[in-house]
């Protein structure tokens, strides 16, 4: 078998046993990662209606003035704060990490580590 497609299915077994797990409320939505090599980002979504609650990404344009590189933990670690902010403003307090297929660790754990020390529980 191709590498790259082992790999993909592999992605994709894990993507679904953590997402069959979590499923996200507005009481305490799904917090879904997404990461590429160059930019991190970042949804609250509430799965019972569909809808995308507050996000955040080193794509924002008020991001983009404070981080120079977004596919870095700097950059991770900004982006966990400034969801932080957004959730307290919506009145979220906890949330519900789904970090899709990627593992718990570089980015991923630097953004969390960054949201948890804004006040946001995961």
């Amino acid at each position: 078998m191709d590498k790259n497609k082992k790999l993909g299915k592999q992605r994709l077994r894990r993507r679904n046993h953590v997402r069959n797990v979590l499923r996200g409320s507005a009481e305490r939505p799904r917090l879904c990662v997404q990461r590429s090599l160059k930019h991190f980002s970042v949804q609250l979504i509430d799965d019972n209606t569909g809808r995308t609650l507050a996000s955040a990404s080193t794509r924002d344009k008020a991001m983009r003035e404070t981080v120079k590189v977004g596919g870095n933990c700097d950059g991770a670690a900004e982006v966990g704060k400034a969801i932080a902010q957004k959730a307290e403003a919506a009145g979220i307090k906890e949330v519900k990490l789904d970090r899709g297929h990627n593992k718990y660790h570089g980015r991923v754990k630097a953004f969390a580590d960054a949201a948890r020390e804004s006040g946001l529980v995961l």
